[in-house]
């Protein structure tokens, strides 16, 4: 398939593309300055300009590709909900995909049960906008829609969890908002890539997915492998969740949120079978170790 991937040289797109492309895809990115198109020339992406503000642009790129992966974010429902709405009523009857990139904050707090893609949503009021954007993708008519929502993205030293290891690197101990009794659903880059190349080549249309390795981890437990990994000793401190709005807003909120989810269904639909190492693993000997 030819394949449009959009935020193509973030941290979930590059790991996607790497995965289209070993699998034999033709790759499109969007890149919106010259820096952006030289990184993806270099691996082997065609790229082709284009910005989430520039929506009659985003629409006009639907014909030359049979899918399209959503994997940029403005985390703005201003900037967000319009693009996709454009490249959306562009796709329409066309039968081609569009897999959007949502999240698993859309669940909100699941107040200690495991839920899945059919519990009712208690979005957190960061990602409130989100579900709106997803019934859009599932509504178009005559297009192979598919919601992708990743837990905590973990590996290649980056995502989340990188900024437990860098608050134990700068000030001697991992900082965690709350009390870090809440549980993180988590998945790794790479079996999260190799489910986005499962999805945009077999789910069907109206497909849901979560993305979660496991059981949740405990976000204490992963702040003392963060500062373990960095050379703090396994030292680390709470930060009042009061006081983290005070800086981070409704993202203080996001991650104190307690989760545990179930990925099942990619399991068993897609045959999806997660197999890189865990996070603690990661944290304490793996990418974020000693950087």
């Amino acid at each position: 398939m030819k394949i449009l991937v959009t935020g193509a040289t973030g941290y979930i797109g590059t790991a996607v593309t790497e995965a289209l492309i070993r699998a034999g895809h033709q790759v499109q990115g969007l890149a919106r300055s010259d820096a952006a198109r030289g990184k993806l020339e270099a691996r082997g992406i065609q790229p082709v300009r284009g910005e989430l503000s520039d929506t009659a642009g985003l629409a006009a790129l639907v014909p030359g590709v049979d899918a399209v992966i959503w994997a940029a974010t403005s985390n703005t429902e201003a900037l967000d909900a319009p693009a996709v709405t454009a490249m959306l009523e562009r796709m329409a009857g066309t039968g081609k995909a569009f897999l959007y990139t949502s999240g698993v904050w859309v669940h909100g707090d699941t107040r200690g049960a495991v839920v899945d893609e059919d519990s009712p949503l208690r979005s957190a009021e960061l990602v409130a906008w989100r579900p709106a954007v997803e019934r859009r993708v599932l509504a178009t008519p005559g297009i192979r829609g598919i919601i992708l929502r990743p837990g905590i993205v973990y590996g290649r030293a980056g995502g989340i969890p990188g900024m437990l290891t860098s608050s134990a690197r700068e000030a001697g101990a991992a900082r965690f908002v709350g009390a870090g009794e809440n549980h993180w659903p988590v998945v790794f880059l790479e079996d999260l890539a190799d489910l986005y190349l499962r999805a945009v080549e077999r789910a069907p249309a109206g497909t849901v997915l979560l993305a979660s390795q496991g059981p949740g981890v405990k976000l204490k437990a992963l702040a003392t492998a963060a500062s373990e990994g960095a050379g703090a000793g396994g030292r680390t401190t709470s930060w009042n969740l009061e006081e983290a709005r005070k800086q981070l807003g409704a993202f203080a909120d996001a991650l104190a949120l307690d989760q545990q989810v179930s990925a099942r269904r990619a399991e068993q639909l897609l045959g999806w079978a997660p197999h890189g190492p865990s996070i603690l693993e990661e944290l304490r000997s793996g990418s974020y170790a000693g950087r």
